[in-house]
């Protein structure tokens, strides 16, 4: 069972989106949000960047800023190397384990002009050359939407997006190790004022807890000025069917419960 800190807001189900794919790196998200959208600010990026590809689509005149330190020359190496001995040993590979062999060329040919990415590591504090601080990203931007990822370092940045977040259209955060972080994250939801939550669904990737809830959360906020969202809280079951999808397919996805 979930705190009822953690249950949306009761947003209409035609308000609502899936951005990304119909499995992990997909998100759902309000609708009004895109196009209030003047830049969309993605830390963790990994290899995914469906979601940013399909929001861009829906409107081309949002910049994207994507912070990963982790993907540089040596991974593409890596990735390419592996992918390749794959596909000769097991021969038999499915249409879209093929492709991923390209998806270096679908990098460099997305993350141009406006499309960025920053070999930096999101941190609180920076103090090497290699990271920035979440405080420095949001200083000169309005009108973000953010976009959290970081495996587990996400509790490192919360105060920074709370004293930022009225340049924030609406935040996507996934919460790792929620169990022992319950804390923090009700923390977060009480003293942020211009976010509030619309939505939550459970990453099956690290299956539940001894509770049955899930160990990682995909929670969507939205700012209040901007996007009216009512006072109420949803009655609604989750996952929602036809915008919740499975992170790991081959996974029973996870049905919430909330306290009463």
């Amino acid at each position: 069972m979930l705190p009822l800190f953690l249950k949306p807001y009761n947003v209409e189900i035609n308000d609502l989106i899936r951005i990304g794919p119909n499995s992990d790196g997909g998100y759902v998200i309000h609708k009004d949000s895109i196009h209030l959208t003047k830049k969309i600010v993605t830390c963790g990026l990994y290899d995914d960047w469906k979601f940013e590809k399909n929001f861009k689509k829906l409107n081309k005149n949002c910049s994207i800023d994507a912070y990963d330190h982790t993907i540089d020359k040596s991974f593409w190496v890596k990735r390419f190397k592996k992918d390749i001995i794959h596909f000769f040993i097991f021969k038999k590979l499915r249409l879209s384990k093929i492709i991923k062999i390209f998806d270096y060329l679908d990098y460099k040919r997305f993350f141009t002009n406006d499309n960025k990415h920053f070999l930096k590591k999101v941190v609180k504090n920076s103090k090497m050359e290699n990271e920035i601080s979440m405080s420095n990203i949001l200083t000169d931007i309005d009108d973000i939407f953010l976009k959290v990822d970081i495996e587990g370092y996400e509790y490192d940045i919360l105060e920074d997006i709370t004293k930022k977040s009225e340049k924030i259209i609406s935040l996507i955060i996934e919460f790792h190790n929620l169990n022992k972080n319950l804390n923090k994250i009700e923390n977060f939801i009480s003293k942020n004022k211009s976010l509030k939550l619309i939505h939550i669904h459970g990453n099956n990737f690290k299956g539940t807890d001894l509770n049955g809830n899930p160990n990682d959360i995909e929670l969507t906020f939205v700012n209040r000025e901007k996007i009216n969202v009512p006072d109420e809280k949803t009655e609604r079951k989750y996952p929602i069917i036809g915008l919740d999808y499975k992170n790991l397919r081959r996974k029973d996805d996870i049905n919430l419960k909330f306290y009463e």
